[in-house]
């Protein structure tokens, strides 16, 4: 299942995760979403999304490894995939039918939020 990650760019952008090249997905603290990072699997897709000033999915990542041992506080490992050629606005997604009723817009603060694969495949068309 892919999976939109959501960072405010000015504290941890998708270029910082081109450079570093690989990071732990942290700082997330609603139950929920700790729930979706606990549930992540190695090689699932991911996207992206700068929140604040930015309001766009932005770049394409996968899961390295997952230690979800300790459910409280899952230890998701990410690598970059690519940028978008065309980031992804949050009102082109909220005008999109493919989200039609998804968690993106019914729980708008979750910081990881499940995708379909037509959404998945919707952000990078």
């Amino acid at each position: 299942m892919p999976y939109l990650l959501k960072s405010e760019p000015e504290s941890y952008s998708f270029s910082d995760l081109e450079r570093d090249k690989e990071t732990t997905w942290d700082g997330v603290k609603n139950p929920q979403a700790l729930m979706n990072l606990a549930g992540m699997k190695k090689g699932e897709k991911l996207v992206i999304y700068h929140t604040v000033t930015e309001k766009a999915a932005v770049g394409t990542a996968h899961v390295v490894s997952v230690d979800a041992s300790n459910p409280k506080s899952p230890v998701v490992r990410i690598a970059p995939g690519k940028r978008l050629k065309q980031p992804k606005t949050l009102a082109e997604m909220r005008e999109a039918p493919v989200f039609k009723g998804s968690l993106l817009f019914r729980q708008f603060r979750l910081s990881v939020v499940p995708l379909t694969d037509a959404q998945y495949d919707w952000l990078l068309g």
